[in-house]
This record gives C-alpha cells, sequence and structure tokens, in this order.
C-alpha cells in the first residue's frame, strides 16, 4: 500500500506515479490465507518489492508458520529464488510474464526431450560447489537474525560486479526458478491458487483504505518509529474486522443451518471476511444536550490545571 507523507521527513521517497509532487512510503504487509495480516515493513519511497519479501517470513512474530510467500512480478528475481530455496521456503510469484522466462538446465548434455529446446541455457553448479559454505553462513545469518533480510539483499546487489556468493545464490536461483515454472505453467490450480491470494491482499487493502480516511489517509508522523507504529494500528484494527466477520459470518450460517437451510459448500467457501459496508468508519454523533445549554447558558469553563493538557 502506499500513502503520501505531506511532512519533511528523511523517511520517505518521491514517486510521481503514486505519489504526484509529493513523496510518500510504502507498508508492504503480508497477509496469511485466512485473511490476517501478520507482518508489515514501512518503505520509504517505492524500493523494489524483492528487498522486502522476506522479511515476512524471517521477522514475523505471530503464532503463524508460513512457509510460502507469493508476490506479484515485482517481487521475483533469481536472486530471490535461491534465498528462498537456501532458507527451505516456497516462493511463488504471480509471473506476468511466464512465456518469456528463461528455463535452465543443470546438464548441457542431458536428453530433457520435449523441453530440450526450451531449456538451452546451463546453470553454472561449480559456482554453487565453491561458494557452499558461505551460501551455508549466510543462511544461519538470516535464519538467527544475525542481519535483516533487506540488508543482506541490498548488501549482495551493491556492485554492478556480483561478489562469488551473490554469483552462487544467483545460480542455485535459475535452478530453482526453472522448477518452480514447469510447476507454475503446467498446474492452472496453483496459478489459481496463487492468484486468490494476491486478491485477498488486494481486498485487504480496500479495508485498510476504509479505516484510514482521516487526515485525508496520509502518514504525518516524520519518524520510522510513529510511521510504523500508525501502520501497524491500522493492521491491528484491520484483523479486528476480520475477526469480526468471520465471527457473525460463522453464526448466520450456525443459524440457517438450524433453520433448515441448506447451504451449498461451493457458496461457503466464496464468502469473505472482509466485506466492510455495514462497518460504520465514522462513528456516531449524539446531539442530546444538557438541560443548561438548551437554556441557552454556556458549557462550565475548564479550570486551569485541565487546560495545560489542551493540544496547542
Amino acid at each position: 500500500m502506499r500513502f503520501i507523507a505531506p511532512v519533511r521527513t528523511v523517511h520517505a521517497g518521491p514517486n510521481r506515479k503514486y505519489f504526484g509532487s509529493s513523496r510518500g512510503i510504502t507498508w508492504y504487509n503480508f497477509i496469511s490465507d485466512q485473511y490476517s495480516g501478520f507482518h508489515g515493513v514501512v518503505v520509504p519511497g517505492t524500493l523494489r518489492d524483492s528487498i522486502f519479501v522476506l522479511e515476512g517470513l524471517l521477522e514475523q512474530q505471530t503464532g503463524l508458520n508460513p512457509t510460502e510467500i507469493m508476490t506479484d512480478t515485482a517481487g521475483s528475481s533469481d536472486l530471490i529464488f535461491g534465498l528462498f530455496w537456501l532458507l527451505g521456503y516456497q516462493f511463488s510469484p504471480r509471473l506476468a510474464d511466464a512465456g518469456a522466462s528463461v528455463f535452465w538446465r543443470v546438464d548441457k548434455d542431458a536428453d530433457y526431450g520435449v523441453l530440450n529446446d526450451l531449456a538451452r541455457n546451463t546453470a553454472n553448479t561449480r559456482k554453487i560447489e565453491q561458494h557452499w559454505d558461505d551460501m551455508m553462513r549466510m543462511a544461519g545469518s538470516l535464519t538467527l537474525g544475525k542481519i535483516r533480510a533487506s540488508v543482506a539483499i541490498r548488501s549482495l546487489l551493491s556492485s554492478d560486479r556480483p561478489s562469488g556468493l551473490t554469483q552462487a545464490i544467483i545460480e542455485a536461483g535459475k535452478i530453482n526458478k526453472t522448477l518452480y515454472l514447469l510447476n507454475y505453467i503446467d498446474d492452472e490450480d496453483y496459478r489459481r491458487r496463487i492468484l486468490t491470494q494476491l486478491n485477498r491482499g488486494e481486498s485487504r487493502h480496500a479495508v485498510a483504505r476504509a479505516i484510514c480516511h482521516g487526515q485525508k489517509g496520509e502518514i504525518r508522523k516524520r519518524y520510522q518509529d510513529g510511521q510504523e507504529e500508525q501502520l501497524g494500528a491500522l493492521g491491528l484494527v484491520t484483523n479486528a474486522v476480520v475477526l469480526w466477520n468471520t465471527i457473525y459470518i460463522q453464526a448466520a450460517l450456525d443459524h440457517l443451518r438450524n433453520e433448515g437451510e441448506t447451504i451449498n459448500e461451493e457458496d461457503e467457501v466464496r464468502l469473505s471476511p472482509l466485506r466492510h459496508a455495514h462497518i460504520n468508519m465514522l462513528g456516531h454523533y449524539t446531539f442530546t444536550l444538557a438541560e443548561q445549554i438548551t437554556k441557552g447558558q454556556l458549557r462550565p469553563l475548564k479550570q486551569a490545571e485541565e487546560t495545560d493538557e489542551w493540544p496547542l
């Protein structure tokens, strides 16, 4: 999600497409297949998604144990495929240009049958062997939290001439991406499952937008901690909406079944706890007046010690 940050802050960046003439931030957030949000990263501007995609798995602090991340094409690269494989996770991006993707083989002389013409490029497995120990150290550092994933990825990509370790992870990623592509192209249900999860994310963003309506939906905190707190609170309230809807959807289903109604399974699986038209996002206002006000009198004035806490 993108938010304009109209205040002067170093933790925001320009992007005319999303922020116009202002600066802004991106809230890179993660949701489970049960619609709940379990982690979020506040990013200045619109840095590449792939830099932060691993942090949803490595830094989340919920009771969930996610093993697979689904993203759009922007979060994809050979390096990310390699790091996911190295850490034992499944990376499942929706590839907009799957037909133009490069397929890699391990053995240049092997006969892959109908795939021979498709996989003409050979991955450098020798590079992986040479840097295997360094790859294991990198995986251990990420798993133990000795280094943040975004910092590690930026470091690996910091030079125009990639290090041997970077090249080795990329070579591993080429192999892993090829295996993923074969499955992605062959399995229609798999592609549909990825698209369904991405649609859940877009629908959750729509709920968050409806909730975050105050001050034009802009983030006005100057420092990163404040931005994270504000967007963390937004995630919490969005989760509360998901929980509320889930409880009442189940109550409605139980009531209908008790009344003898038949609930089709195809209809039930399409129910979403992200509907929010029935939720009052603006609050309620009361116009009940105290008796002295109805008689034209003023409200009691605040005492001096009370006004000290008034906002300026």
